[in-house]
């Protein structure tokens, strides 16, 4: 257990989301067991004693985004509620705690809170997230909401622009220390057409590992698939990116068996965008920009769809990549996707995340997500700058 503790530590250091020295998390075994930063830790073992769950994470965010979502909403309101699809998934929406409720001892305030949701945010303290069952649950629930809030905060500054103090500041010091342009630069990929196992197992094991390295996906979303036209090897659900050996189904692809129950959840949307289009690789990600600009739509203001992330039939384009709407599972996605890869060879689902294709190993696809995501970076500038810098 401890060595599980300080292993999602180190990640969430090299994941760059949480400050180091601000995190640390608490887990319940025969006794209960602490790690990290020690008024955090503290804090930790205390709402996971009130709690029936196994792990309690607490980190500071490395961004200050989710303290400037309390601060610019309404008094009255207890919780955000960001648009994006593994916030309407998984959290729901995410309760908050101003630093004037914190008091001398917010133990229970908090525990009340983490007993209905999976994580909170504390002001001036950060977010905390609990693990039902394991560690790594805790870890996974803890990045889903600095995910989440990434994106709307973002979104909503490009709405809204500045209105705290020191928000300015803050956002210029992000937007200068972003990392240079990404790129595939320095990886390798194998050269399809591939067909033996072991090969397609351990191509898939590193690409999904590049992904992670090159922050194209956040917590454990995303997925990684490829057919050699019998059988569909693809990661299974709830597995990491960067750690698949072991996590890899090989499904048939006529979907005759029912080995595909512990696959991605988006397996039918890989299955349908493989006969679409005769492709060997999918890569799917959720680069945080591309996410942001999927949302961004021109025509909100005279639409009266409610629901545009199902309900939408609209194509519309980022620079050359379509935009599409889609339930994911066996949802819309599967429906609205293939029809618009084919042509392009990538799509954005809105408030989700990317798809794209390799027409024989993944090199292709993982360039299309790394341009997408750099697009998408430069464009949501401009057009912060456009609006309200007259840039």
């Amino acid at each position: 257990m401890r060595d599980q503790i300080g292993k999602y530590i180190s990640k969430l250091v090299s994941d760059q989301s949480a400050l180091i020295g601000h995190i640390a998390f608490a887990a319940q075994d025969d006794t209960m067991i602490s790690d990290g930063e020690q008024s955090f830790a503290a804090l930790s073992e205390s709402v996971l004693s009130h709690l029936n769950c196994l792990a309690l994470v607490t980190a500071a965010p490395s961004l200050p985004f989710a303290d400037f979502l309390i601060q610019r909403s309404a008094h009255h309101e207890h919780e955000i509620i960001p648009r994006d699809t593994e916030t309407r998934t998984f959290l729901h929406d995410i309760p908050i705690v101003r630093a004037s409720e914190i008091g001398t001892d917010p133990t229970l305030k908090i525990a009340t809170l983490l007993g209905n949701r999976k994580g909170i945010i504390v002001e001036g303290i950060g977010i905390i997230a609990a693990g039902a069952l394991t560690v790594e649950q805790a870890y996974i629930n803890w990045s889903s909401v600095f995910h989440s809030t990434y994106i709307k905060y973002l979104e909503d500054l490009l709405e809204h622009g500045f209105v705290l103090p020191g928000e300015e500041g803050a956002f210029n010091c992000f937007r200068r220390d972003l990392h240079d342009t990404l790129s595939s630069d320095g990886l390798e990929f194998r050269q399809g057409p591939f067909s033996d196992k072991a090969i397609i197992l351990d191509e898939i094991t590193r690409v999904g590992r590049y992904t992670v390295q090159r922050r194209l996906v956040d917590s454990f979303f995303g997925n990684i698939s490829y057919s050699n036209g019998d059988l569909i090897y693809v990661s299974q659900t709830a597995s990491s990116l960067d750690e698949l050996a072991g996590c890899i189904d090989p499904v048939p692809f006529e979907n005759s068996s029912t080995v595909g129950i512990t696959s991605s959840s988006e397996l039918v949307a890989h299955r349908a965008i493989f006969e679409a289009t005769g492709c060997h690789a999918i890569l799917h990600g959720h680069p945080r920009f591309a996410v942001v600009m999927s949302m961004m739509c021109d025509l909100k203001a005279s639409c009266t769809i409610a629901d545009c992330w199902k309900d939408c039939t609209k194509v519309r384009f980022l620079k050359d990549t379509p935009v599409v709407a889609g339930e994911i599972g066996a949802g819309g996605i599967a429906r609205n996707v293939p029809p618009v890869i084919d042509k392009t060879g990538s799509a954005i689902v809105y408030g989700h995340g990317v798809f794209s294709i390799g027409m024989t190993d993944f090199r292709e696809a993982f360039q299309a997500l790394v341009d997408i995501e750099n697009w998408c970076r430069e464009e949501y500038f401009r057009r912060f700058d456009e609006k309200y810098l007259g840039a």
